[in-house]
């Protein structure tokens, strides 16, 4: 008979009696500057918890040389309140580096700046607690409030109570099919099919290989061409395995099109429009963002130009650069090539409708990311009223509409593209966006918004939106 054993006892669960009037739940960069525009409003209890030990921000593509994408001005604070501490400016006056920045003369600075402006701002905000992951996310029917368990690296859990949450968890890679099986290492290359997200960890590894195909078309594609590309050196009777990998661009879009970069085509990125947006019917909302992929997905002038100096450098004194970029393509199936010969990827042009194979030693997928429902909010998904997609129904406030009894606010930062448009995941509306959910929060005009900010009508003159 086998001796009777007691269960193992389950984790003790430390239990915060104060309820804070707002909790976070990541802190990206949305999440942060929601933190920091809650800063110092009287009266408002905030946590903003992490998993992380320390802010980072896409530490995988933080090369050399990259800029965001955005003006400064488009920092955590700035558009919404130009006076906070934590503005951008600030940060450059407490390093005293104001009158660098100014001769320098830059509108965009480098990503590696941004990522180290964030973690000055997450550093010295109190309500910024990392270490912290959050397990569970409920409705405490008793408190009339929701209860937040996060766990520790040690193991301990920590319950609190929160009125309001708002979730800014980013969103998750997004992999092509086909390359799935790959990139979980069956093939034994580990770090050889990879998300862009990680090009930084491996990029000396893919540097000395003979053949890395890039798959994607929009930013992160092409700063990883563009750097595989600046490993080749330069100059005549170069060639054979010391040139640096041989680079192929692949791409289901018809071109390798360039960020609509315009003043007037920028209004898209305003408060006006994504009034208007969600004024539309939801199928046309959807169809609008995939034919709106140059806004949010397209490639800087300057990364096309960089791209195209550097094979035209290649070619002086006749030789070929060993490029090649293709449009129009997707990657339909992929396998490995036995004993380590690399991958075999079957590819089909779109436009013709022609299968071909190619034959490369590594992976890199710059194929975007996409918002995914946590699983610390299954115990809430009862009570949260999801669309025939599964996804948030998401009000102008940012508030995911919830069962009529729950009287808490559950918001979402990043994870409203069908609802509010292309720019859900646009820093530069980050700032407006967190100041909208403040406001809500507050019940009350913290921050004074705009009513209109762009020129462009985008409905019928006079209608609501508009």
């Amino acid at each position: 008979m086998t001796p009777q054993t007691d269960a193992p006892a389950a984790p003790e669960i430390r239990e915060l009696p104060d309820v804070h009037d707002l909790l976070g739940v990541g802190i990206g960069p949305f999440n942060l500057s929601l933190a920091a525009l809650c800063d110092g409003v009287p009266g408002l209890r905030t946590l903003f918890l992490d998993a992380k030990p320390d802010f980072s921000w896409h530490p995988g593509l933080l090369l050399d040389g990259t800029t965001l994408q955005v003006p400064f001005l488009a920092d955590l604070v700035t558009m919404a309140d130009p006076t906070s501490p934590w503005s951008y400016l600030n940060y450059l006056r407490e390093h005293d580096r104001m009158f660098p920045f100014f001769f320098s003369e830059r509108f965009h600075i480098p990503r590696r700046e941004y990522d180290h402006y964030c973690r000055w701002v997450a550093g010295r905000l109190p309500s910024c607690r990392f270490d912290a992951r959050v397990t569970e996310l409920a409705w405490d029917e008793g408190a009339e409030a929701f209860a937040v368990t996060y766990r520790s690296a040690a193991g301990a859990s920590t319950r609190v109570l929160a009125r309001q949450v708002v979730l800014g968890v980013g969103t998750q890679p997004v992999v092509p099919e086909p390359l799935l099986p790959l990139l979980t290492g069956a093939s034994g290359h580990r770090g050889r099919v990879l998300h862009s997200a990680d090009y930084r960890t491996h990029q000396a590894e893919l540097a000395g290989l003979d053949d890395v195909t890039v798959i994607g078309a929009g930013q992160s594609g092409a700063e990883v061409v563009l750097d595989l590309l600046r490993r080749q050196p330069v100059g005549e009777g170069v060639g054979g395995g010391a040139a640096g990998p041989y680079v192929r661009w692949l791409a289901r879009t018809p071109a390798f099109a360039p960020m609509e970069y315009s003043k007037i085509g920028l209004e898209h990125f305003t408060p006006d429009y994504i009034r208007y947006f969600r004024g539309l019917p939801e199928r046309r909302r959807e169809q609008l963002v995939r034919e709106q992929w140059q806004l949010y997905k397209g490639v800087s002038e300057e990364t096309l130009a960089a791209i195209h100096d550097e094979l035209y450098e290649r070619t002086v004194g006749g030789t070929e650069p060993r490029t090649a970029l293709h449009p129009g393509v997707a990657v339909v199936a992929a396998e490995p090539v036995p004993d380590g010969g690399g991958y075999r990827l079957t590819c089909l042009h779109t436009e013709r409708d022609e299968r071909f194979e190619v034959r490369t030693s590594a992976i890199v997928s710059a194929t975007g990311y996409a918002a995914v429902r946590p699983a610390f909010l299954e115990p809430l998904s009862k009570l949260v009223d999801w669309d025939g997609k599964g996804r948030y129904r998401i009000d102008a406030d940012y508030r995911v509409t919830l069962a009529p009894h729950v009287s808490g606010g559950l918001y979402v930062q990043n994870a409203e593209l069908h609802t509010h448009g292309v720019s859900a995941p646009d820093l530069t509306l980050g700032a407006w966006r967190a100041a909208t959910i403040l406001n809500a929060v507050a019940g009350r005009t913290v921050l004074r918004l705009p009513e209109r900010a762009a020129w462009t009508t985008f409905g019928v003159p006079g209608e609501v939106g508009g």
